[in-house]
């Protein structure tokens, strides 16, 4: 007997990027493009008639835009949504939406040029969006940590890496927020994003948690209680200057089997031969494998690795992949990630 076709509505106010993006779902014969709808509005209306297991919805719209769909679905038809934005129209609305349940977004330009080269991400996330309990898009208690931390003057680690996809945006600020202002080690973060939206990320993140987050530069020495956002144009690395021997960032151009720009699995294996026994590894939930290679490296230094649990992934994907490996040294869920950390570095 054939399986259940993943069914999904389609929000888009341009007809020509309908087109595309209707003929890129179409193309998968595990999904079935129920409708489509021009504004939000209408979608909404479409969503409550069709009841789709995905919505594929673009960000910025005449009448009701993607925020207003994403917030008016979660509250009365919960549904897993896919954001679509270009580049050149960039908004932190992106951020609020994702906030607000929204599972994850794509440059919709990207998703129609790979198209071309018959690559078709959108495809996967939307089945992938089909397999995630709601309750995972709804219930999104992000606590902030308002107390200092004893830390002792020597720590156990120097510096703490986290790699995310699929789901990472609302679970790094679920973690970061966690985090008491007063850390004092380096705090390193590989989203798998497009450079613009990893800016407003970074800016929106420096707003709401009580650590300063910034891109990371090249050349740039690490700081202690700063949390870097490597970009998103190009791999990061972390080496050491050569004069001072202190920890810096360089960008490379080396390819990575399992995603490149950024690559967690990159960042996490400088990490490792840089720090050693005194880096702290975290795979956050997405999907793929990448961080599995990276974890590696740095539990074969002896550093500590951390994965986050299946019951608070959204996309049990790479967190899976690296436990399934071997190199993870404790599965936390994601609400007690931070304190957990905390406890490591005294």
């Amino acid at each position: 007997m054939p399986s259940r076709k993943t069914t999904a509505l389609l929000i888009e106010d341009s007809g020509l990027m309908r087109i595309i993006l209707g003929d890129i779902l179409r193309s998968d014969p595990e999904i079935e493009l129920l409708g489509t709808a021009s504004n939000g509005n209408e979608g909404v209306a479409k969503v409550k008639k069709l009841r789709p297991d995905v919505i594929i919805t673009d960000m910025i719209m005449p009448e009701s835009d993607g925020l207003e769909v994403v917030k008016t679905v979660m509250q009365s038809y919960p549904t897993p949504v896919i954001l679509l934005s270009s580049l050149e129209k960039e908004h932190p609305k992106v951020f609020e939406a994702l906030s607000a349940g929204a599972l994850d977004f794509m440059n919709k330009d990207q998703v129609a040029t790979l198209a071309k080269v018959k690559q078709f991400p959108l495809n996967a996330l939307v089945k992938a969006a089909a397999e995630v309990p709601l309750d995972k898009l709804t219930n999104r208690d992000v606590r902030k940590n308002t107390h200092a931390h004893s830390f002792e003057q020597q720590l156990r680690y120097d510096i703490i890496a986290i790699g995310a996809s699929t789901g990472g945006p609302a679970a790094i600020e679920t973690l970061l927020n966690g985090l008491p202002a007063n850390l004092n080690i380096p705090v390193v973060i590989a989203q798998h994003m497009p450079e613009q939206f990893l800016i407003s990320f970074a800016k929106r993140l420096n707003r709401i948690i009580p650590l300063q987050v910034k891109i990371a530069e090249r050349s740039e020495v690490l700081c202690g209680g700063i949390v870097y956002i490597v970009p998103g144009h190009t791999n990061t690395h972390i080496i050491r200057e050569v004069t001072t021997q202190k920890p810096m960032f360089r960008f490379t151009p080396r390819k990575y089997k399992e995603f490149n720009a950024p690559s967690i699995d990159g960042l996490f294996m400088s990490l490792a031969e840089v720090y050693q026994s005194k880096a702290i590894g975290v795979v956050l939930t997405g999907m793929g494998k990448d961080g599995t290679q990276g974890l590696a490296a740095i539990h074969r230094q002896q550093g500590y690795t951390i994965a986050q649990d299946a019951s608070s992934s959204v996309v049990y994907g790479m967190p899976k992949s690296a436990v399934e490996s071997g190199v993870v040294k404790e599965v936390v869920r994601l609400r007690e990630i931070a304190g957990f950390l905390v406890s490591c570095l005294s």
